[in-house]
């Protein structure tokens, strides 16, 4: 018998073993994942959206576009910005639409759940079901984009596509040349086991921005159940050629760092360019 060979094939099984039994079970409620005539129509109504005091003309405005005040006649840059897996619920999405107004750009964010008991889950689940609700949420950009563009107040020619996590996937995909910029938060545009592939559709010379922890508890090797080896947990790889592209890593960060000092600076510096304010 050779030892060796049966040595390093029982350290092969205990691996997997181990790999195994690291990998939680996932959960999916099942729902709906084709947007209505009525859900699209909610999807912008029901938008979370920011506005600059130069809109308002006056306090700035976060929350729903259906009970947004009265607007001047000013035109001003704007982000629209795809929610992750929890929605519009999560507190730093508002901070950070805040934060956007204080600058002068107002941001929309879809409410993707407008569409009622639609899908919902808890990774890890199936490849097949994930790239489903990609899909879904890829329709979300066009539905909102139309809607922007006839918006008076929004400036048609300063759109910058944006997201977190789940909502960052269609933005790496989306191949339309409507947007000036990209960013993505939470996204490492890999192959791992939220996609089937990552298909990042991003120009050499588009500008982007990636921001990410650099132990994301899902995209980074941080998760056992990543489902590549290889992964670094960041988007460098497909922005190797892309000179307007810039990775910021955010150490020991949490999935949700849209908040974070470290990811204000550039995200500030990248609008403020793209922008010219």
């Amino acid at each position: 018998m050779n030892f060796k060979k049966l040595a390093l094939f029982t350290c092969f099984l205990l691996a997997l073993v181990s790999s195994f039994a690291q990998t939680p079970k996932g959960e999916i409620k099942a729902g709906p994942l084709t947007h209505t005539a009525e859900s699209s129509s909610g999807l912008v109504r029901e938008a979370q959206v920011g506005l600059p005091n130069s809109l308002v003309q006056g306090a700035v405005y976060v929350g729903p576009l259906k009970d947004a005040p009265k607007l001047s006649n000013a035109k001003v840059p704007v982000v629209l910005f795809m929610h992750g897996s929890s929605g519009l619920g999560l507190k730093a999405i508002a901070e950070w639409q805040q934060w956007l107004a204080s600058m002068g750009i107002a941001s929309i964010a879809p409410n993707s759940f407008a569409l009622q008991n639609r899908l919902t889950y808890t990774s890890p689940i199936d490849k097949e079901t994930y790239e489903k609700l990609h899909a879904f949420r890829a329709t979300e950009i066009d539905i909102t984009l139309q809607a922007l563009k006839q918006m008076q107040w929004a400036d048609t020619t300063k759109f910058v596509l944006a997201g977190t996590s789940e909502g960052s996937v269609p933005v790496a995909r989306y191949p339309g040349k409507e947007f000036v910029g990209k960013i993505m938060f939470a996204w490492s545009c890999e192959d791992n086991y939220f996609v089937t592939a990552h298909k990042t559709a991003i120009p050499d010379d588009q500008p982007t921005l990636n921001i990410i922890s650099s132990t994301d508890p899902y995209f980074s090797q941080s998760n056992t159940w990543l489902g590549n080896p290889q992964g670094i947990g960041h988007c460098g790889a497909v922005l190797k050629n892309n000179k307007k592209a810039s990775i910021v890593l955010i150490p020991g960060g949490p999935h949700t760092v849209l908040t974070f000092i470290q990811a204000k600076g550039p995200v500030q510096g990248f609008l403020t360019d793209l922008f010219k304010l």
